[in-house]
């Protein structure tokens, strides 16, 4: 059973927080209550907090750590969505208990020491009670850790973080929930995103319902519209093409999903007002910045991006003749090299294209094209993108290492709460569109290559995701988090 709907009635009681012999030391008589006193359960999904573990419908140890000479170990029972704590190698007086977050792992505040129970003598091992992973009525995403306090030194460790495999069957839906987990409800936007970056993770979110089928987490779609609607300038709109261009897409991105016109309508209000940004320097194409003169690659592939889909969804003439207008533009300019890559963009100043080589501007403008043939059924714009991806996927290439694995620039410098962390999600998602497109599908390949790398070798318990796909480099965080999950679903 998944959890497709929050909506679970909610039973409250009251029951003792109970310690009892570790799985690994079956009890020989009826548990011993804990030192720490009564308290009442606060969360109940399928089962209320503080069940007694021998009640558990499975037994997975998730992580374990260690803590002077004994070992701390995380019990997971997927089917029961539950969790309990144990210490192994015990002493008589050492405490365990778990700990539980709903910010994918930055506190545990009115979380934290879970079922505290501290080991009598004779013992071999305890253990918590089991409490719930998420907390469905206020749609809380959560992760459980164990810990522990050795009484002979007071020293207290905890395990990492982690969670049962509710709404977490597959490695695609278990980035979903680990992505979700760094949602804030109240603000509907993504813990430490920004503004453009809660619009790429929601529209990774958004992409995943769609290829999974996984309805829980469709509520972030309209809390996140409702919520943010009428800030700043509304609609989704500010100072910057590319951001609104970023929120563009997520809102068609959500009425694909949906069906409901008033995400169409801010698509199309965002799309006009990315147009307010076009000049006629340089020959055309949109400005970054009002009051600017440098020209990003990325405002003006989301431009074409933009603009073709809503004239695919909507027949409109006006956004059609945008598309391939941005399209124009961008061919003439040398934005692509000569090695087929996509620089960042040129200055009015000169018009001369420069700048870094970064995997969303090879992804968004592969995107764009691929939406521009379908819309126009000339297949020159598609070619064009299966040059630039080509380029990107060469191993030995500016992006594509020799073993064949993807490298951004950024990962040089930035962490996962930075922008460069989030590049990577165009990259996977314009591929995917492009290689969907393709007769041959040359590209499937490529992005289970990179799928297999970052899901073996930068993951952690909890499905959160490192801003290399090839090693654990950096801590986790919004922008790493929703390009693995671009990823994840450009492979499911």
């Amino acid at each position: 059973m998944r959890a497709s709907s929050w909506l679970i009635p909610v039973l409250v009681t009251t029951t003792s927080l109970l310690g009892s012999p570790a799985a690994a030391e079956p009890a020989t008589s009826p548990p011993t209550p804990a030192a720490a006193p009564v308290a009442a359960a606060v969360i109940c999904n399928l089962h209320c907090d503080a069940r007694d573990p021998s009640a558990a419908s499975g037994d997975r140890i998730a992580v374990t750590a260690g803590v002077s000479g004994r070992t701390l170990r995380l019990h997971l029972s997927d089917g029961d969505a539950m969790g309990w704590a144990a210490i192994d190698q015990v002493r008589p007086g050492d405490e365990v208990w778990l700990d539980r977050s709903f910010d994918g792992g930055g506190s545990w505040a009115g979380g934290s020491r879970l079922g505290v129970t501290t080991a009598p003598g004779g013992v071999g091992g305890w253990r918590t009670q089991m409490y719930n992973n998420d907390d469905w009525a206020n749609r809380g995403v959560g992760a459980l850790r164990a810990c522990g306090r050795a009484t002979d030194t007071g020293a207290i460790a905890c395990t990492a973080w982690a969670r049962t495999k509710w709404n977490a069957a597959n490695r695609t839906e278990a980035a979903a929930t680990a992505m979700m987990a760094l949602y804030d409800n109240g603000a509907g936007t993504f813990r430490g995103a920004g503004w453009w970056g809660s619009a790429v993770a929601l529209s990774s979110v958004i992409r995943n319902a769609e290829v999974t089928h996984m309805p829980s987490y469709r509520y972030a779609i309209a809390t996140t519209y409702d919520r943010n609607v009428d800030t700043g300038r509304g609609q989704f709109r500010n100072e910057f093409s590319d951001d609104t261009g970023w929120w563009a897409m997520a809102w068609l991105d959500a009425y694909d999903l949906t069906g409901d016109r008033r995400y169409l309508d801010t698509a199309r209000i965002a799309a006009d007002h990315m147009h307010t940004f076009w000049n006629g320097a340089c020959g055309g194409g949109i400005r970054w910045r009002e009051g600017g003169t440098y020209k990003a690659a990325i405002s003006n592939s989301l431009y074409i991006q933009v603009n073709a889909t809503l004239a695919n969804r909507t027949g409109n003439g006006t956004y059609r003749t945008r598309a391939t207008a941005g399209w124009s533009w961008f061919a003439a300019t040398g934005l692509i090299g000569g090695d087929g890559l996509v620089r960042d963009g040129l200055d009015e100043a000169n018009c001369a294209p420069g700048g870094t080589v970064f995997s969303y501007n090879q992804g968004v403008l592969m995107s764009g094209l691929t939406e521009l043939s379908a819309l126009t059924g000339d297949p020159a714009p598609r070619a064009r993108a299966r040059q630039v991806a080509d380029a990107t996927t060469r191993p030995g290439s500016a992006l594509t290492d020799s073993s064949g694995i993807l490298h951004d620039p950024p990962e040089g410098w930035d962490g996962c709460g930075n922008d460069g962390a989030y590049f990577k999600a165009g990259l996977a998602r314009g591929l995917a569109e492009l290689d969907a497109a393709l007769p041959d599908h040359p590209y499937g390949g490529y992005l289970d290559r990179q799928g297999n790398s970052a899901f073996s070798r930068s993951r952690n318990a909890f499905d959160q995701y490192s801003l290399s796909w090839s090693a654990w480099t950096k801590p986790t965080g919004p922008g790493c988090q929703a390009s693995a999950l671009a990823l994840m679903n450009a492979t499911h």
